[in-house]
């Protein structure tokens, strides 16, 4: 127990850090749903994605991680905005076109996570989240 308010102690204080424990716990989180890792942190040109995973039934899962401290001022799903959008949708163009899989079907996933203070974080999944 001590060790989990610890690590929570630390990951609040550590911006960075809090980012990269949130993209671990959510592809782990994925991989308990049936998701298959294809790639972590891909990035071109175009822009990055967090995880590109592939789902059950063989859909290419374009996956944005977004991991906060808390809620407070803000719900952690308005950080999702239509640039943001605009450069996944680019880079998951590129890395269809660049891996030859033009005849997959693809989706763009949202995981939002929130740590807070006590208790366990709180996953949301927002499955095929926007469509372009």
């Amino acid at each position: 127990m001590l060790g989990l308010i610890f690590q929570r102690s630390k990951l609040l204080k550590d911006i960075k850090l809090l980012g990269k424990w949130g993209e671990r716990q959510c592809e782990k989180f994925l991989k308990r749903k049936g998701l298959k890792t294809l790639t972590r942190n891909y990035a071109c040109k175009a822009g990055e994605i967090d995880l590109i995973m592939v789902d059950s039934d063989r859909s290419i899962v374009f996956v944005e991680v977004k991991t906060r401290a808390d809620e407070e001022f803000t719900p952690t799903e308005s950080v999702i905005t239509k640039p943001k959008m605009d450069r996944m949708t680019r880079t998951a163009r590129y890395f269809i076109s660049t891996n030859e899989i033009e005849n997959r079907p693809y989706r763009f996933d949202i995981v939002t996570i929130t740590l807070g203070q006590r208790g366990p974080a709180e996953f949301r999944h927002y499955k095929n989240a926007f469509v372009r």
